[in-house]
Formats: structure tokens, C-alpha cells, sequence
């Protein structure tokens, strides 16, 4: 399983837009998979539409149980292999901005209920799931923090501009320091979105985060395209806007998918590597 956080230290650079991006390219690759939104905001269960659920995340990390976790997770219309770990306004009170330990290890018990490497679903019937995709809010409090906290790798989201790169600064520097709670955590890459080829803007930017990361930053840019708007008012997948740059964003999508499930390949490979008796 292939946990995940998309994050940024910045509102309105579009990561719940990278969220519902990842799940649409992986629910047409057919891997089952579950968004958490843990986003005060709610807008990627607003998007996913998922079918009424008994609590929601602010229930469940409260009192971390696979039953609360069960019964906060609800289908999405997308399609049967997409569920939503249910958002909602209420989960801000669990952003406490100085948390203890205690407070951010809950989402990680709370995920410890998810089954994993075939053990199939659960007795509460939670399904196995191919990658978890975690929508963080734009804050460095509990909610960010815990999430990073609970995951392999982290995307870490931007736009070309000057205050977006200072905020993909910070995001950065706050995945390098879970690392002392989550020495497992990786930044994915720097992913950056709204890009407009002909601003002599975006280039430079682009050019600064390229200095400031090197090969973190991802090459493949998402584009800005009216597309994404478009596909979220109607309430569909990016993958299924039939028009030239909703092609081009989806293309963009499948590359960061390959990279996910690629990099937790060769994490278990290393695993392995480091388990093998010396010959």
C-alpha cells in the first residue's frame, strides 16, 4: 500500500486539485484507492461526492478504532474502487498547533486499521487498498504534522510565484523535521501547478525552485488549463474531460502516479536488501 500526502504551506496552489488528479489516474490504472481529507475545508469530499457516512475524520481521530475508521469511510461517485475517508469542519479541532507526540501518532493508529499486503478486508469491512492519498490543509499544525507522520512519501505542491515558493520552502523544511518521528518519510518530488509557458515569471521561478531542489523538482508541470475548473464543476475526473488540455493535465498525472508507485517499489526493495543475511 502506497500512503501519500499532497501538501503545501500556501493556500490556492491547487493540491486538492493534485489529489483528485492522482486518484482519477489511479482509479483508470485500477488500483483501489482511498482519499483522506483531512483539509478543514472539505473540498475533496465535496468533489468525490462520497455516499453518507456514520462519522467522519474528526469522529475517528478522536478515538482512533478500525470501527470509527470504517464507519467514516464512504464511496465515492467516481467509481467502486475510490472511497473517501470522509472531511469535515469539525477535524479543525484537532489542529492544535503545538501537538504532543500522543496527538501526532492518532492519524497513524488511525490508518493502522487499513489491511495491508493481502491480508483482504477486515472484519469491519474496511477494503485492502492500493494507495492512500492524504489532502492536507495548508497549515503547519496537528492536521499537517500528523499526516506526515503517517506516511511514506509526501508531494510537495506549488505554483510559480513568489510567495508559493517561499511556502514549498517551508513545506519542505517541516518533512525533513517529521523525519525525527517518521524516519521513513520522503519528499516525493516538488510538483508545480498553474504553469504558463509564455510568463517570463514562471520561467524564473521555475528556474529558482530547480536551484533550490535540483531533481526533486518534477519535470513533468501541470499546466494551467480552464480544464481543471471545468472537469470539478461537473463534477468528473480530469480523465474523463474530453478536450486537448485536460488530455495534456491527465498525461501529467500518470507520470506522478508511475512515480508513487515506483518509489515504494524501491523501498521495499531496500527493505529487503537490509533483511538479507550477509552471504
Amino acid at each position: 500500500m502506497h500512503v501519500t500526502a499532497v501538501l503545501s504551506l500556501k493556500g490556492g496552489v491547487g493540491k486538492t486539485t493534485v489529489v483528485l488528479g492522482l486518484a482519477g489516474s489511479a482509479l483508470r490504472a485500477g488500483l483501489r484507492t482511498l482519499v483522506v481529507d483531512l483539509d478543514p475545508q472539505g473540498n475533496a469530499t465535496t468533489a468525490l461526492e462520497p455516499e453518507p457516512t456514520e462519522t467522519t475524520i474528526a469522529q475517528a481521530m478522536e478515538r482512533p478504532s478500525a470501527a470509527l475508521l470504517a464507519s467514516s469511510i464512504g464511496p465515492s461517485a467516481w467509481g467502486e474502487d475510490l472511497d473517501v475517508l470522509v472531511g469535515s469542519e469539525d477535524v479543525e479541532r484537532h489542529n492544535h498547533p503545538d501537538p504532543n507526540s500522543q496527538r501526532l501518532g492518532r492519524l497513524a493508529r488511525l490508518l493502522a486499521g487499513l489491511p495491508r499486503d493481502g491480508q483482504g478486508a477486515t472484519a469491519t469491512g474496511i477494503a485492502e487498498y492500493d494507495l492512500v492519498l492524504i489532502d492536507c490543509p495548508p497549515s503547519l499544525g496537528q492536521l499537517t504534522r500528523s499526516a506526515l507522520v503517517a506516511v511514506d512519501r509526501a508531494v510537495l505542491v506549488t505554483e510559480p510565484t513568489i510567495f508559493a515558493v517561499s511556502g514549498v520552502q517551508r513545506a519542505f523544511e517541516a518533512v525533513q523535521s517529521e523525519r525525527e518521528h517518521n524516519p521513513d518519510l520522503q519528499p516525493l518530488g516538488v510538483l508545480v501547478n498553474k504553469y504558463r509557458a509564455r510568463s517570463s515569471e514562471h520561467e524564473f521561478r521555475v528556474a529558482e525552485l530547480r536551484e533550490l531542489f535540483g531533481p526533486l523538482v518534477l519535470s513533468a508541470v501541470l499546466p494551467d488549463r480552464s480544464a481543471v475548473q471545468q472537469a470539478q464543476g461537473a463534477g468528473v475526473p480530469i480523465q474523463r474531460w474530453d478536450t486537448p488540455g485536460a488530455r495534456e493535465i491527465s498525461s501529467s498525472f500518470d507520470s506522478l502516479l508511475g512515480r508513487i508507485v515506483r518509489s515504494r517499489a524501491q523501498r521495499s526493495h531496500r527493505a529487503r536488501a537490509r533483511q538479507a543475511p550477509d552471504a
